[in-house]
């Protein structure tokens, strides 16, 4: 045998061909080394596993999210959309000049119902906030108000699964599970994707809203409570010493081993003994993070924990600040029970409500992670699945509208004090400078270092992405 060709031209004998091909093994071998030690110090080279952090596509401005959800969809002609002309037109019919409104409740033929808040300009922006939101109107310069979004449901479920996952249909990875599969964590105690749900109940569509579809399973959001047990059934027994159930998940990583060596690879299987492993660090990681009892009374008091009104979501907001400062990637928090936000029978009463629980705590949350440092590094994200319709509902409420509504955006990379887009004259539709939840997301993804386009996922032949073929970043509002 004397191999010869364009790769080992010189290879002459056996000999000379193992001479020259050790150099290669020698290099797989240091390659492989060196992505060890990468990974020891908590950096690999692309998506990898959920409990290591990832370089991005380019420098970040954020390093960190936090997205406040408000379940149920809130309206954006009651918070941050003033419209004189609803005021103006209030009690009457919806102008021919509109055209066709798909509605879900058939109410484009109620009369329009003009809001009872007070807008003011607020800051040196001069951003127009209601008196819905006293405490956020002291942050107005620290937010980019997006009030040209858009989206493609009227219905709860699908517009919950579309703002979280991209899509209206059940079974996509949410926003925060590409996010950890695309950076990781920089905590390994700790999930890179950690869910705060309303305690009064859940979301409508689901836990699928923040799953992570067909991405591994350890890219899930990982559902976290407050008090002494953060995740259920996380302890163990108290008759199980740590020596006990170390050798336990040693037992089973063996017998893990010697599955893949007989079956190959299963990403599943793969997923189950990370999260085994995460589950035993977080044994002691966890409690302390959801450990409140440190925090000054000026920090509580902060977050509204001395008022029953506001002390419930104050807590997770508080909570969401400690998760962030120690390398959670990821954190989301909803506000609003199945029904939240939802506004049918009385927008006034029910968004007082629902402002009075979380304006104080969202402030809070800026307010305290400006004076730490933190928020340069970390993007904070505001909004539902849709706003609400400009007609009336019952007299006092309003349907969903899908077809214009307000986020916004506050933190790590974006320009504070600026509003981008506008809806028309009465707050039906995105007009001005249009943004999609593809462009969201995609916008989303950028200030966190990731490129919308490049962030995939080989599934059923297809590379996935959570922009689908859309997406645009909004420019507009990046520092």
């Amino acid at each position: 045998m004397q191999p010869r060709g364009p790769h080992f031209p010189h290879a002459t004998s056996r000999r000379a061909f193992l001479e020259e091909a050790g150099g290669g093994f020698g290099a797989l071998a240091l390659a492989w080394l060196m992505e060890q030690e990468k990974a020891r110090a908590g950096i690999v080279s692309g998506p990898g596993p959920a409990d290591a952090a990832t370089e991005p596509h380019f420098p970040a401005k954020a390093r960190r999210v936090i997205y406040l959800f408000m379940h149920g969809g809130p309206s954006h002609l009651e918070t941050f959309d003033p419209k004189p002309d609803l005021q103006r037109l209030g009690g009457q019919p919806l102008p021919a000049s509109f055209g066709h409104v798909a509605t879900r409740r058939k109410v484009a033929q109620n009369p329009l119902l003009a809001t009872k808040r007070t807008f003011r300009k607020c800051g040196r922006s001069g951003i127009e906030i209601s008196d819905f939101l006293p405490h956020l109107r002291g942050c107005a310069d620290d937010l980019a108000v997006i009030r040209s979004c858009w989206a493609d449901s009227v219905n709860h479920p699908q517009a919950v699964y579309q703002m979280n996952t991209g899509s209206v249909l059940m079974g996509k990875p949410s926003l925060g599970s590409w996010v950890s599969y695309g950076l990781g964590t920089e905590n390994q105690d700790l999930p890179a994707f950690v869910v705060l749900p309303d305690p009064s109940g859940g979301i409508k569509g689901g836990p699928p809203a923040y799953g992570a579809g067909f991405l591994p399973a350890s890219y899930q959001g990982t559902v976290m409570r407050g008090g002494a047990s953060p995740i259920l059934d996380l302890r163990p027994p108290e008759d199980t010493t740590p020596q006990e159930q170390r050798g336990m998940l040693d037992l089973i990583g063996r017998l893990n081993a010697r599955h893949r060596e007989r079956h190959g690879e299963d990403g599943e299987l793969d997923a189950r003994a990370r999260s085994y492993e995460l589950a035993c660090r977080m044994q002691s990681a966890a409690p302390e993070a959801v450990e409140l009892a440190d925090e000054s009374a000026e920090t509580r008091a902060l977050y509204g924990l001395d008022d029953r009104r506001t002390a419930e979501f104050g807590t997770r907001c508080l909570l969401a600040r400690r998760l962030v400062e120690r390398g959670v990637r990821f954190v989301q928090l909803y506000s609003g029970d199945v029904n939240g936000w939802d506004a049918h029978d009385d927008v006034e009463a029910n968004h007082a409500a629902m402002c009075a629980r979380t304006d104080r705590p969202v402030a809070g949350l800026l307010v305290d992670l400006k004076r730490r440092g933190l928020l340069d590094s970390t993007l904070v994200v505001w909004g539902g699945e849709f706003g609400r319709m400009p007609m009336s509902e019952g007299g006092k409420g309003r349907d969903h509208n899908p077809h214009g509504f307000t986020c916004w955006l506050a933190g790590g990379g974006v320009k504070g004090g600026v509003v981008h887009g506008a809806t028309d004259e009465v707050g039906l539709r995105a007009a001005v400078d249009r943004v999609h939840v593809h462009d969201l997301h995609a916008t989303i993804l950028h200030l966190m270092g990731l490129d919308h386009t490049r962030l995939t996922f080989p599934h059923n032949g297809r590379d996935e992405r959570l922009t689908d073929t859309a997406g645009k970043v909004v420019r507009s509002i990046l520092a």
